[in-house]
Order: C-alpha cells, then sequence, then structure tokens
C-alpha cells in the first residue's frame, strides 16, 4: 500500500540494528518494552507483529508495514552501537479511528516507542513486569485525578525537568521528564527499580463524561514479593479497585 504518510514519532536507540530488529519480530523480546502485561498480550504481538517485514534496496534500512500504511523503519546511525527508529502513519483524512480530538494509533505508537527506548538503553537483557490502570475516570474538572495523585504540573514542566510527589503513605516519588506530548508524558522514575511510567489522557468528546486515563509502569529486576508490593502501592495511590486475587 502506498500512501502519504505523517512521520509519528523518531528516536535513536541505544542498540545496534540487529539487536533492534530483533526487538521487533522475537516475541520474547517484544514482550520487554509493547504494551502491557494482561492476558491477551501473547496474541496481541503476534497479530501486531505480523506485519510485511523486508529489508529496503540499500541493504542497511529495515520496514514493518501493515495492511492500513503504518510503517516502523529501522536505519543504522554513524554510530554501529546506535539505530535510528521511525514510525510513520498515513493522513488522518484516510484514518477511520481519528475522532478529530484523538489518535489512539498514533498515541499507542508513540508510548510503545518510547517504551522500547527505555527498555535497550535502561534495563537492556532484563524481563519486563508492568502495573497497569487503564480507562481510569480522569474526574471532574475541579476533582482532576492527575491533580490528586500529583501529576498535575507535569505539562508545565520542560522535558528532562524533575518533578516530585508524595503518596498517600508519605513516600516521595520523584522522577525525570522523558517526553511529552498533548495525550501523553513518560517519566523516568528514581529509585532502586529505575522504572518508566507512560500516562495517557484520553479527553472526552461528549459532555457526559469526564475522561479516562491510562497509566502503565515499566518495572524491572523485581521479584515476585517486590512486584506484588509495588502493584499494591500504585493501587492505593491512584484509587485503583482491589483486583482479582489480590489479598489485603
Amino acid at each position: 500500500m502506498t500512501l502519504d504518510r505523517r512521520r509519528i514519532q523518531t528516536l535513536d536507540l541505544a542498540a545496534d540494528s540487529d539487536t533492534a530488529w530483533a526487538h521487533l519480530r522475537r516475541p520474547e523480546l517484544i514482550r520487554r518494552w509493547f504494551g502491557y502485561d494482561h492476558d491477551g498480550l501473547d496474541a496481541e504481538i503476534d497479530r501486531v507483529f505480523g506485519a510485511t517485514a523486508r529489508t529496503l534496496a540499500d541493504g542497511l534500512r529495515r520496514e514493518l508495514e501493515w495492511s492500513d500504511g503504518t510503517a516502523v523503519l529501522l536505519a543504522p546511525t554513524a554510530d554501529s552501537h546506535r539505530t535510528t527508529i521511525t514510525v510513520e502513519r498515513p493522513g488522518r483524512d484516510v484514518l477511520s479511528n481519528y475522532d478529530g480530538v484523538r489518535d489512539p494509533v498514533d498515541e499507542r505508537w508513540v508510548a510503545d516507542v518510547h517504551q522500547l527506548e527505555f527498555a535497550l538503553a535502561v534495563h537492556p537483557d532484563t524481563e519486563r513486569r508492568t502495573w497497569s490502570a487503564i480507562g481510569l475516570d480522569a474526574g471532574p474538572r475541579k476533582d482532576r485525578l492527575l491533580d490528586r495523585v500529583g501529576l498535575h504540573g507535569v505539562h508545565g514542566l520542560p522535558v528532562h525537568g524533575h518533578t516530585e510527589t508524595v503518596r498517600p503513605d508519605g513516600v516521595h516519588v520523584g522522577g525525570r521528564l522523558v517526553y511529552r506530548t498533548d495525550l501523553q508524558f513518560g517519566l523516568r522514575l528514581h529509585g532502586a527499580s529505575d522504572a518508566l511510567l507512560v500516562v495517557m489522557e484520553h479527553p472526552s468528546v461528549a459532555h457526559d463524561n469526564n475522561g479516562r486515563i491510562d497509566a502503565v509502569l515499566s518495572t524491572y529486576g523485581l521479584d515476585d514479593e517486590q512486584f506484588a508490593a509495588v502493584c499494591a502501592r500504585w493501587d492505593a495511590w491512584w484509587g485503583v479497585p482491589r483486583r482479582a486475587g489480590q489479598v489485603s
């Protein structure tokens, strides 16, 4: 399919082109950065990454292309230990899922590419576990969820700037803003686990609801007990209802 494409995201990855390509082709490596843990993740990876894969005519660049015209391109840099990744998508005039406010596929790719960059730069060769809260009520204008969790100031923070808030249990949580768009941001959190928090906003296009928030925390190197403690603390912080199988 040949369509005029928009550039959604370009990043340099801390990996050579073979390693970067493997992280787009091998399911066990894709799990280290793509999306978040849920029962259907393996099936989602199989479906999404069954895209057409090819090496371009110059023999150096490699591309994945989907039937809707979305493409992910890898190109080596002058530094052989780094690779540029670029995501391109068709113009919005041919997309059926753009509501005039938010393109969910655009937003997902922005988040995923930053998660890939983080995994390769900060936690190479390490398995990931994610805490996630999907579809949370964003709250009314005077009681927004991001205000309640102490992240209301992120939208005014410069990229690479630092922020800090305090959880209800009194623990300070600080981080550096990795990226920000109009509808999402990523924070690299300080601390022993060196995690990445991605927050995506879904503004309401109607007047009868507040919009939604998705939050995904990518953690690495945590054992079962440590990860369970993280999930319990973050559920309490973000007001997530008790989950199936969760104990007091």
